[in-house]
C-alpha cells in the first residue's frame, strides 16, 4: 500500500479484515515481493510530488506495468491515469491505465455523498462514498467500465489494474478489495 499520504489506515484495516497483511510502501525497496498494491485517496498532486521526492515514481510505474495487481481509489485513480484533464501545475499521472480523468468532477468536499452503485460485470450493488471525486472522461482500448454514477464513469479495469473514483474503505464495502486480492491470488497461482 502506497503510504506517503491519504487514506492509508482505512485501506490497511480493510485489507487486514480480509486476511491480507498490508506492507506500507514508502521507498522503492518496499515494492519488492508485493502481491498487490493500493494507491489510496488523498491529494493527487501532493502524492505525485512525494513519489518523485522519494524516488518512487519510476519503480512504482514499472511494478504496475509489470503486472502487479493494483487498486487506485480517488486520488489513486488520478495517479494511475494516462492523462489528467485539469492537472495541478507540474502534475503527472503514472500513465499505466489508458484513461483520462477530470479531478474533483463531483464538486468540493461539501458536495460529498454516499450512494449504492451497480458494480462489476455482475452488476452487484456496492456502497460508495464520493469525496471530491474524479471521473473518467475517456477510456482506451482494453479498459472495461465497471461502474457509473450520474452517467459518469467512476470505476474501470484493465488487466490487473483497477481504478475507482470512490472510497469503499470508508463505507466498509469489501467487494473492490476482494477483487484486488483475487487478482493477486491469480497472479501467484500463475507463477507457481
Amino acid at each position: 500500500m502506497l503510504a506517503l499520504q491519504g487514506g492509508v489506515a482505512e485501506h490497511a484495516a480493510m485489507l487486514r479484515g480480509l486476511g491480507a497483511e498490508p506492507v506500507l510502501v514508502r521507498t522503492p525497496e518496499h515494492l519488492a515481493g508485493l502481491d498487490a498494491l493500493v494507491l489510496p485517496g488523498g491529494e493527487s498532486s501532493t502524492m505525485d510530488r512525494l513519489l518523485r521526492l522519494f524516488g518512487l515514481r519510476e519503480p512504482l510505474r514499472a511494478a504496475v506495468l509489470g503486472g502487479l495487481p493494483t487498486l487506485g481509489t480517488c486520488a489513486g485513480l488520478i495517479l494511475l491515469a494516462a492523462a489528467i484533464e485539469d492537472p495541478a501545475p507540474g502534475q503527472r499521472g503514472l500513465e499505466v491505465l489508458d484513461v483520462t480523468v477530470a479531478r474533483n468532477a463531483f464538486g468540493p468536499q461539501a458536495a460529498s455523498e454516499e450512494t449504492v452503485l451497480a458494480w462489476g460485470e455482475e452488476r452487484a450493488p456496492v456502497r460508495a462514498a464520493f469525496i471530491r471525486a474524479p471521473v473518467v472522461t475517456r477510456t482506451g482500448p482494453g479498459v472495461a467500465v465497471l461502474a457509473r454514477h450520474r452517467g459518469q464513469v467512476v470505476a474501470v479495469a484493465s488487466g490487473s489494474v483497477l481504478g475507482i473514483s470512490f472510497h469503499p474503505e470508508l463505507t466498509g464495502e469489501t467487494a473492490v478489495h476482494e477483487r484486488l486480492l483475487a487478482l493477486a491470488a491469480g497472479r501467484r497461482a500463475a507463477a507457481a
